[in-house]
């Protein structure tokens, strides 16, 4: 005869394996009462960090960077102390830059005022003018008294003088009473007379070149009528 122990009375179902296990499942992945903490159970709002995908899921595990390696050559370099060609070139620059600065020769306009007229604007207006038809021209430069009518008492003033006998005696004066080519300067003419008359030159230039002063007077000389077959 069997123990009546052992099976359940009339009416009342035996408990499964599997509710009696429950309990302790439970309370093993269960968070205890005293402070939160998260459990490994799995949920359905958090995917797996293994299996997803880095760039979708925020909370997978990102692969650590690997550190930059130094190119060969500039490691090499850098182990001894010397500099990248980069960091060479970019300082030789600056340096190649002051040295041609310092080579640049300075131009003719900067030459002491008597030194610039005699060496450099007296042979280019004389081959200016012989350009434009003009042989005898005789050409001088000289510290002297204006030759103009009402002009006596002035000071005297550094000036060029040209002159030629081609239909009759024509002269021209270019006066320079700053001694400087930067500074006030007049023009006079006339044709075996006394001139009357004292004209600004090449006021309107804010700086007057070696080309400019020789233009400027040959265009004057042209306005005259003294050039070519005028």
């Amino acid at each position: 005869m069997a123990d009546p122990t052992n099976h359940n009375q009339a009416g009342e179902v035996a408990p499964s394996t599997v509710d009696k296990q429950a309990p302790s499942v439970a309370e093993e992945h269960a968070p205890s009462t005293d402070s939160p903490e998260a459990t490994d159970i799995p949920t359905a709002n958090a995917p797996d960090p293994k299996a997803a995908n880095p760039e979708d899921n925020p909370n997978a595990a990102k692969p650590a960077a690997s550190p930059k390696r130094e190119k060969p050559a500039a490691a090499a370099k850098a182990a001894k102390g010397e500099k990248p060609a980069a960091a060479e070139a970019t300082e030789e620059k600056p340096a190649a830059a002051k040295a041609a600065k310092k080579e640049k020769a300075p131009s003719v306009e900067d030459k002491p005022f008597v030194e610039f007229i005699e060496q450099d604007y007296l042979p280019a207006l004389q081959k200016a003018i012989a350009q434009k038809g003009v042989q005898d021209l005789q050409v001088s430069f000289a510290k002297q008294k204006m030759p103009i009518t009402g002009f006596e008492s002035a000071e005297e003033c550094w000036q060029i003088i040209g002159s030629w006998s081609e239909i009759g005696k024509r002269q021209f004066n270019l006066y320079f009473p700053d001694e400087d080519i930067q500074g006030k300067k007049g023009f006079s003419c006339n044709e075996g007379k006394k001139p009357s008359t004292l004209e600004s030159f090449l006021i309107d230039e804010r700086k007057i070149t070696l080309d400019l002063l020789v233009y400027g007077l040959v265009q004057r000389l042209d306005g005259q009528k003294w050039l070519g077959r005028n």
